[in-house]
């Protein structure tokens, strides 16, 4: 059974009873197995302290804060990163607002201002290529030196690898995700990666042709490789149900779109719409067509959802 997290935003004038925690520092888009060992350290240190754990992110991400006008690239909404931090342990969640007064800060006021004096920080948990304060001058050793200074504990976390030495990271998701590779990217994940969104009303045409799907659209998640997905949808009721997704702006069909998720559920025809669902991308199956004519169209989308089908549900006859 996992603990209830809280969620707090900011850093100012903060009770008592929301300051003094172990804390993991970073950004932890995806919490995958390399972020997992940071806050696996401000556990530790938790426990030994007696002190709840926490973990301190930002809002907006830096990048986006800091290079608006790159493509979207993250790998989970807010309350996805919030469910795998409880499922963590995690007690308090500190959402700090990225605004010009943070971004202006030195290491050494960051440091003082926001973790010491503002969050009571017992203990501080970060990468081994951590970096914070303005222009990043922040180190992990400068971490440790102000933890010394100031008073608060300072554990270091180390690379952690896949068996080839490639270490893991978000941008290593990230790569895994748009070469088609979501198998790559769950193993570094330590689950799959999942789209979550609310469904939308479209043109209907898949239920017309035999495969009703669910559209979600993908906002600001990087874009996998476009193509079809064999995966795992679950609803808000907790069902979890195994179907088939296309990834991309489906070319065969007239009209410009953003990218859009639209899977189709197996042996499921309920109204969704409007309904929050997060789908999980299983494994790659192959590239988004443009086909010469919806029948043409039709036919595919029936021996994709085979092999999905053998792939998910192995028994499947």
């Amino acid at each position: 059974m996992t603990r209830r997290l809280r969620l707090i935003k900011g850093w100012k004038d903060l009770p008592a009873e929301d300051r003094g925690a172990a804390l993991a520092m970073g950004n932890f888009d995806g919490v995958h197995r390399g972020h997992q060992q940071v806050i696996a350290l401000a556990a530790r240190a938790a426990g030994e302290l007696g002190a709840p754990l926490g973990v301190i992110t930002f809002d907006p991400h830096p990048r986006v804060y800091f290079r608006p006008e790159e493509p979207a690239f993250l790998l989970m909404k807010a309350d996805q990163q919030a469910r795998a931090l409880e499922a963590l342990g995690v007690d308090i969640l500190y959402v700090l607002p990225l605004t010009a007064e943070l971004a202006q800060m030195t290491d050494r006021e960051f440091a003082q201002t926001v973790l010491h004096e503002g969050l009571g920080a017992r203990h501080v948990a970060v990468g081994f290529d951590n970096s914070f304060g303005k222009n990043r001058t922040g180190s992990p050793e400068t971490m440790a030196a102000y933890g010394i200074e100031m008073g608060f504990g300072v554990s270091i976390a180390q690379a952690v690898e896949d068996g080839a030495g490639e270490k893991f990271s978000s941008t290593h998701v990230r790569d895994a995700l748009r070469d088609g590779h979501p198998e790559v990217a769950a193993a570094i994940l330590g689950r799959p990666f999942a789209i979550e969104g609310v469904v939308q009303r479209g043109r209907q045409l898949g239920r017309k042709l035999g495969f009703p799907t669910a559209n979600v659209a993908l906002g600001d998640y990087v874009i996998p490789r476009f193509g079809v997905y064999a995966t795992r949808t679950r609803l808000p009721d907790g069902r979890d149900i195994p179907g088939v997704a296309n990834i991309g702006i489906n070319p065969t069909i007239e009209g410009v779109r953003a990218p859009l998720l639209e899977v189709w559920l197996f042996d499921f025809d309920e109204d969704i719409y409007d309904q929050v669902i997060e789908t999980d991308l299983i494994a790659f199956l192959r590239p988004e067509l443009k086909f010469d004519g919806l029948e043409t169209m039709t036919v595919q989308v029936m021996k994709d959802a085979k092999q999905a089908r053998d792939l998910l549900i192995p028994d499947f006859d």
